[in-house]
């Protein structure tokens, strides 16, 4: 079993530097079945120096083969990283995760064991993801609540065959925009018949900076981009499970319409009150309380979205 993490980047440089440091002191069973592990950087086009800086560094890096191209999103990335990998097993990690010094053991005992318990390859492993706002010692980081996903397939702690990738088709690169391709392809996964094998033990710590107001105007394009690739995913799979996935249904529509007071709590109005909250050092419940009006702009930009995609039909 021989293993490349394949990582795509867009200006995260100084997290980053963290990210590929905790792979390069991985550390592996006696007698493991792990044959080695390539680290596979695909740099999205950033404008960061990200290279740069990883060319001045490259004796620190015996793992990292990096590649580059240009601005295209995560899904293209992906998909170059995984077509120049040297190895049959894939993980996927986010350029801003900082894992343990037994993730990639931790990746192969699950593939094995999840092998033994169905008689079979069609699975792949999920590590757990545990989010941080803590740059200088993410690994410190309790799990919480707020940490579960019940996700079926996303990438930023998965690893698979690289065969089961190649006869799923990759990743659509029409996904541009924020959200959506990894779960899309987690749908074309679970219909070859994949299952879902939860890994707790490979853990990664995924860093964001601090919830500050200046966040917020990005948050609300990254919703309404969401909003538009979700009717992408709908396009391409129109089934009642995927309109729950996107929050493309009366429910949600009723839900956070309600709860933002038919948006009347928004970004302008909740100011005050979340700033007070970041100024008490509980930037992490001001974000959560913001994620009202957030889903609100997500579900008037899936609509908006679909609308307008209607017309075009």
């Amino acid at each position: 079993m021989f293993f490349s993490v394949v990582i795509p980047t867009y200006n995260r440089q100084p997290i980053l530097e963290k990210c590929l440091r905790a792979l390069e002191r991985q550390k592996l069973s006696d007698g493991s079945l792990v044959t080695g592990y390539e680290i596979v950087l695909v740099d999205d086009g950033s404008t960061d120096g990200t290279l740069e800086w990883l060319e001045a560094h490259s004796v620190e890096f015996p793992h990292v083969r990096s590649l580059l191209q240009n601005h295209q999103g995560p899904a293209a990335a992906r998909n170059l990283g995984v077509k120049e990998a040297k190895g049959d097993t894939i993980i996927f990690i986010d350029s801003d995760l900082v894992v343990t010094e037994h993730f990639l053991q931790a990746h192969a005992n699950a593939l094995v064991q999840g092998q033994q318990q169905l008689g079979g390859d069609r699975l792949f492993t999920y590590g757990l993801v545990i989010n941080t706002c803590n740059f200088e010692n993410p690994t410190s980081e309790p799990y919480k609540l707020t940490d579960f996903s019940a996700a079926y397939f996303a990438t930023g702690n998965v690893a698979i065959a690289r065969k089961w990738l190649e006869a799923a088709g990759l990743f659509d690169t029409r996904f541009q925009l924020y959200g959506w391709e990894d779960l899309e392809l987690g749908v074309r996964l679970k219909q070859l018949g994949l299952k879902l094998i939860k890994c707790p033990d490979a853990v990664g710590y995924h860093w964001h900076p601090p919830f500050a107001l200046e966040q917020i105007p990005n948050l609300i394009e990254k919703e309404i981009q969401r909003g538009r690739m979700g009717v992408l995913f709908y396009q391409k799979h129109p089934t009642w499970e995927v309109r729950m996935m996107i929050q493309m249904t009366l429910l949600h529509r009723l839900l956070w319409g309600i709860l933002s007071l038919g948006g009347t709590l928004n970004e302008r109005t909740m100011a005050p009150f979340l700033q007070r909250l970041i100024n008490q050092g509980k930037s992490q419940l001001a974000l959560e309380i913001a994620r009202i009006f957030l889903n609100w702009y997500n579900v008037k930009g899936v609509y908006a979205a679909y609308a307008e995609a209607q017309q075009k039909n």
